[in-house]
């Protein structure tokens, strides 16, 4: 099985970590890395809406439904029960990229940029998680043991893990 680049982004509720993970995607992509991402949500949530076919083929008891257009697809799998997959079940599921970034899987034992909100009084993730390996914050954070950037230093942040991921840009042929 081919093991994934995985960079995690982190952080309490309203930190910017969605706000993060786009504007990490976009430089990244610009760069011309394939980026994929992965989103933990801990609510249930629909991709498919009441009326749609997709909807009701699911309602009616599909276990999977696919949706595919000539612009994307998707799978809805049910889980009717079943523990929800962990994220190396989600990721091998992923086709090969450059990278993926995990947005959410706070516990997990992957690489993660801790995003802080320095006013909202959070505890520090990175006191006590050995996986956080840069804090991305909208101010200054005091004594942190690793390197601690801009959450709007997009640029920076992404450099940071180009190292850390070991990612190549490839030069442009034009």
């Amino acid at each position: 099985m081919i093991r994934q680049r995985v960079i995690g982004v982190a952080g309490f509720k309203n930190a910017g970590k969605t706000t993060l993970v786009e504007r990490l995607v976009t430089e990244l992509t610009d760069r011309g890395f394939r980026v994929s991402t992965v989103k933990h949500a801990h609510h249930s949530f629909d991709i498919d809406h009441e009326g749609r076919d997709s909807f009701r083929h699911r309602k009616a008891g599909a276990a999977q439904v696919a949706v595919v257009s000539g612009s994307r697809w998707a799978i809805v799998s049910e889980l009717r029960g079943d523990p929800e997959p962990s994220l190396d079940d989600i990721l091998a599921r992923l086709e090969p990229c450059d990278l993926v970034i995990v947005e959410g899987y706070k516990r997990d034992g992957h690489d993660k940029i801790e995003v802080r909100n320095v006013a909202d009084g959070k505890p520090r993730l990175y006191e006590e998680d050995h996986t956080i390996v840069a804090v991305a914050a909208n101010g200054p954070v005091e004594d942190c043991p690793v390197p601690v950037y801009s959450r709007d230093d997009v640029y920076a942040l992404a450099d940071f893990i180009c190292g850390r991921m070991k990612l190549v840009e490839v030069p442009s042929l034009i």
